[in-house]
């Protein structure tokens, strides 16, 4: 499910495309979360989460809601970039952990190595289908760690998930 808008853009220019349109996304921008740096292979981008009064809670520290949404899309997103077109990426499932409240802007730096998606399309030509679980930390200006956050990411080929969804019965 990559976006097919970036295969139109020139190689040089889509990570920083990639970076704009995460930033002015209305959804991605509501959850105060801001695209800072995009890899230009697309295997690593880097978020902050601004400490402001769009995303603080009342006691001042950050919305455990806010660091969850500013993170949510990237590890699919970098995954899927990584993929044919014709892969179906969904995240499947998050777990997150607050170890200190946000009290100042929070940075988080995900990174898809090539091992991994070699794994994951090596799976895909077996099974059909593939599951990753990553992992990143949102951390201050000084390294302290205030969140840890597990995703699993979920990938098939177009074929698969169309079977798979055929045998799942109707609610």
């Amino acid at each position: 499910m990559r976006p097919k808008l970036l295969d139109r853009v020139p190689p040089r220019l889509r990570a920083a495309v990639l970076r704009v349109g995460f930033n002015l996304y209305p959804s991605y921008r509501a959850s105060g979360g801001r695209v800072v740096h995009v890899a230009r292979d697309l295997r690593s981008i880097r978020v902050m989460l601004r400490h402001s009064w769009r995303t603080v809670n009342p006691a001042g520290a950050i919305f455990g809601g806010a660091m969850y949404a500013a993170t949510d899309p990237m590890f699919a997103m970098l995954l899927a970039l990584q993929l044919d077109h014709d892969v179906v990426v969904w995240d499947k499932a998050g777990q997150i952990r607050h170890r200190r409240p946000g009290r100042s802007h929070l940075y988080a730096d995900f990174h898809i190595d090539e091992t991994t998606v070699a794994g994951v399309r090596e799976e895909l030509r077996e099974r059909g289908e593939a599951e990753r679980v990553f992992r990143v930390e949102l951390r201050d200006g000084h390294g302290r760690v205030h969140v840890e956050l597990e995703k699993t990411v979920y990938c098939a080929t177009r074929a698969h998930y169309r079977e798979k969804l055929a045998r799942t019965p109707a609610p």
